[in-house]
């Protein structure tokens, strides 16, 4: 459970912004969302393998 402490006399929105943020560094709604459906094991290492290989270009490009 989420809990967002609000202090007096603090702004609604604040306090709101807070739960969405939490709410969004928890990951629940992107493990729902994974669960909705079945996908294979060699699919995730295949976009594991290729978001890797992305992510060393970028990092090459960089240096370079």
């Amino acid at each position: 459970m989420i809990i967002v402490p609000v202090k007096e006399g603090e702004n609604i929105d604040k306090a709101l912004k807070k739960l969405k943020r939490k709410f969004e560094k928890t990951g629940v709604l992107k493990e729902l969302r994974n669960r909705q459906k079945f996908t294979k094991p060699s699919v995730v290492r295949r976009e594991q393998r290729l978001k890797a290989i992305y992510v060393q270009q970028m990092l090459n490009a960089q240096q370079d």
